[in-house]
């Protein structure tokens, strides 16, 4: 069945209803206290000074990205941006792998939740999560929305099936190596084997959702999202790894509606999921209270943080196993959390990089084809020193603030991000949390100070509509922000070297420029519009 129609019913999307796994002994729906003795029991990790459940993952302490793929077969391949980051894998390669992994964990007990993706009733996504540890299912617990009784007649629409010890044989079964994440949309069906690293779980559903919702007309965001106390206005907060993202939606007066995953329908914005899975690497108990405290709670789940043998205290400042150190909690850990995990449609779009050329301004007003475009662009920059060989800024773009998990093709999304932007009038802002007054080495850091008080007074409307345009990308920087400096808005003024300057702002746009050239043939006339060549 081909889905030619960029909307199609839930039933067009339903085929059927996958079988429940064949195991030697399998454990369903265990409550986490449960899970926590079964993982011990069977030596899959260590309990935490205060209760949590540590475990090292390695070799993977990260996903694998080129590992995953997607079955390609007639309902999804027409629909599917294949390439780099969507890879097909044949059909008969998935079956085989799939009969191998069922006799494998037939003899094996295995775990198995019933969930949601999604707050919204209309729009969620009831998942099975099979695993073969105990504690990826305590991780599925704490991540999907999980009915806190099991639900009778419970009927998944999608099933994860995770078999973390099961290694493939690359030159028997056809795949890049021992580890594989393989998503049939047929079958709706995740298959995931040779890895022990959580994420993988919860980034393949995410990947599924980018799949579905928009064939349901429905927009799927990478972002943060927050409502307003006291009017109800909702906020969301796009932005790669190191932006601000979670800083910034992190504020004691606008309660939470989720950290990482939305949806926004014709009814509003929902969290896609019941937890967060926060970055613990040099975390900080006076910075970062609320994930401190969550963090350091009984069954949060810890991936490869060092912790002291003797009295399992963590040690969240090494970066001995990995940078990339994780905890996994309920929402429930954390206070100041919107009931339900929905709101209304957005008042405000923040859209948050990094720009470690010196270039962008602090905060500059978008309009609609603005938006678009810089939402295809989701650009951010690495600093020298980030990476081995990085020894300048270096550009990184990241479409829709989430390439690896976007399936459609990325103007799919955009072009449904400006349509719900039109309809529902919401203001859009560019907002620059990296240097200022030179490249990163020369210039300084945006003060934390400044950027929350102008990302206050974006959501709040106290910017005054007084704007000058800054001639690189056409951006409205606006002439004055309550609580901040007016010459620190204008970048190019806070620059010693004015021609400087210039140079590193065209280099910028030259860079945007290019990237732009991969959507340019499926972009609107208003999109392309914006993406001017820089002059010499």
């Amino acid at each position: 069945m081909i889905l030619s129609k960029a909307h199609v019913t839930r039933d067009q999307i339903i085929l059927t209803v996958p079988e429940k796994l064949k195991a030697a002994t399998l454990w369903e729906n265990l409550t986490p206290p449960e899970l926590i003795e079964h993982a011990l029991r069977r030596g899959e990790g260590v309990l935490g000074k205060d209760g949590q459940f540590i475990v090292d993952t390695r070799p993977h302490t990260g996903r694998s990205p080129k590992d995953k793929a997607f079955v390609k077969e007639p309902s999804s391949e027409h629909h599917i941006d294949w390439g780099d980051t969507n890879r097909p894998v044949d059909v008969a390669i998935f079956e085989n792998l799939w009969q191998k992994v069922q006799a494998y964990l037939s003899e094996r007990d295995v775990y198995a939740l019933d969930a949601y993706v999604g707050a919204d009733e209309r729009y969620r996504v009831p998942i099975r999560v099979y695993t073969e540890f105990a504690w990826h299912n305590l991780f599925a617990h704490h991540l999907f929305i999980t009915p806190e009784k099991p639900v009778p007649g419970f009927a998944p629409e999608f099933t994860v099936v995770d078999a973390a010890l099961f290694e493939a044989d690359p030159a028997r079964d056809g795949v890049p190596s021992s580890t594989f994440i393989l998503v049939n949309f047929e079958k709706r069906m995740i298959l995931i084997g040779g890895t022990k690293y959580a994420g993988e779980i919860k980034k393949s559903v995410f990947t599924v959702m980018n799949y579905l919702l928009p064939l349901r007309d429905t927009l799927p965001m990478h972002c943060s999202a927050n409502i307003g106390n006291k009017d109800g206005d909702v906020a969301i907060f796009f932005g790669l790894s190191g932006t601000g993202k979670t800083t910034l939606s992190s504020d004691p007066h606008r309660p939470l509606i989720g950290d990482d995953e939305h949806g926004w329908s014709s009814d509003g914005v929902f969290n896609f999921e019941g937890g967060c899975y926060a970055k613990v690497i040099r975390l900080s108990p006076t910075a970062e209270p609320e994930i401190w405290a969550a963090t350091n709670h009984f069954s949060t789940v810890i991936e490869n943080v060092v912790y002291d043998v003797q009295t399992r205290e963590l040690d969240v400042d090494s970066d001995a196993k990995t940078e990339n150190t994780r905890s996994a909690y309920p929402l429930s850990f954390i206070p100041n959390i919107v009931p339900g995990s929905k709101g209304g449609h957005p008042n405000t779009i923040i859209m948050l990089t990094a720009d470690a050329f010196g270039v962008l301004p602090p905060i500059s007003k978008l309009t609609r084809e603005q938006a678009m475009y810089h939402f295809l662009s989701g650009y951010t920059a690495k600093v020298a020193g980030t990476e081995r060989g990085v020894t300048e800024p270096q550009a990184t773009f990241s479409t829709c603030f989430g390439a690896p998990f976007m399936v459609h093709h990325p103007t799919t999304y955009s072009k449904l991000l400006g349509r719900k932007i039109e309809e529902h009038e919401v203001e859009c802002w560019l907002v620059n949390t990296g240097w200022s007054g030179g490249p990163y080495g020369i210039g300084k850091r945006m003060s934390i100070a400044h950027t929350r008080a102008m990302v206050n007074a974006a959501i709040e409307g106290r910017i005054p509509n007084e704007f000058e345009r800054e001639p690189f990308f056409g951006l409205a920087v606006p002439k004055s922000v309550p609580d901040v400096p007016s010459d620190v808005l204008n970048p190019r003024n806070v620059w010693p070297d004015k021609s400087a300057y210039d140079a590193q702002a065209r280099k910028l746009a030259q860079l945007f420029f290019e990237n732009f050239k991969r959507f340019e043939a499926h972009a609107s006339d208003g999109v392309k519009a914006v993406a001017i060549k820089p002059k010499d």
